[in-house]
Formats: C-alpha cells, structure tokens, sequence
C-alpha cells in the first residue's frame, strides 16, 4: 500500500468516527459539515501529493486535520 493511500484511509477512518459521533448526539449539522470538510480534505490531499497545489497556511492536510481534532477534542 502506498502512503497516499495510507494517508487517505486515515483520513477516512477519522472522518466516520467523527460523523457517527456527531449523528450520535444528533448534530446532524455537523456531521453535514464533516462530510464536506471530508470531500475538501481528500482533494486537497491528492492534489498536494500530486504536486498540483500546495495548501494555504503550508503543511500537509493530515498535519492540519490533527491539529483540528486537538483543538476539537480540546473544547
């Protein structure tokens, strides 16, 4: 397996937990916007390994994604 996919199903597996949470409290809201946060996040991560863009801020999306999930576990 090659680390884009690796880094994809992370990604990914993430992202369900963090849905399923939130339609387990009945946020539907924001699991609408984790799902398209989600979408955003893959597109971005293959488009950054491909080389065709570089997201803003710097980093990588999974760098920031962990560091979205310390701030939201944080709160």
């Amino acid at each position: 397996m090659n680390r884009l996919h690796e880094e994809l199903d992370t990604l990914h597996e993430w992202y369900v937990e963090a849905i399923n949470n939130a339609i387990a409290h009945d946020d539907l809201a924001l699991a609408t916007e984790m799902a398209a946060e989600h979408e955003r996040d893959v597109l971005l991560l293959v488009a950054d390994r491909d080389g065709s863009r570089r997201p803003a801020g710097g980093g990588n999306p999974l760098r920031q994604l962990a560091a979205h999930v310390a701030a939201l576990r944080a709160a």
